[in-house]
């Protein structure tokens, strides 16, 4: 069985430190990967600038997207991982705090897998780092 990845975007550091102490009450398996604005996304993502060299071979089996990030927002970067034939399939989860409703249908018209607004409480938070991490990481059948 090869190691599960998530790739978290998130540039709030309480936030980051929220996930993935949610994600490890969780017991989710795999490795989760922190970068933190639109810019290393992208970079991540294509294995370019901050990450060149990074085997783009190993995919993240969910990207979990914040919407409000430095460098370039969250619906850019979306809009751009879409755009590009090498990341195009890649599940991404929009992460965010946002209740605005032009931000979901955005995100969904952009080709976003889920979109899921955080729980301020971090029981929430852990039941929804477990759901999350239960469906991307196990249930689901990732794309070739």
């Amino acid at each position: 069985m090869t190691r599960k990845l998530i790739l978290l975007v998130e540039d709030n550091e309480d936030d980051v430190e929220l996930a993935l102490r949610a994600f490890r009450r969780a017991n989710v398996a795999g490795e989760i990967a922190v970068v933190g604005d639109g810019i290393e996304a992208i970079d991540f993502l294509l294995a370019s600038g901050a990450h060149a060299g990074r085997d783009t071979r190993i995919k993240p089996d969910v990207v979990l997207l914040d919407l409000k990030l430095p460098k370039i927002g969250g619906i850019e970067v979306l809009r751009r991982v879409r755009a590009d034939e090498r990341t195009r399939r890649i599940p991404i989860v929009v992460l965010t705090t946002s209740v605005e409703k032009s931000d979901l249908e955005s995100c969904y018209d952009l080709g976003a897998n889920g979109f899921v607004r955080k729980p301020l409480d971090f029981g929430e938070f852990v039941e929804a780092a477990q759901r999350i991490g239960m469906y991307w990481l196990s249930t689901n059948q990732p794309p070739p």
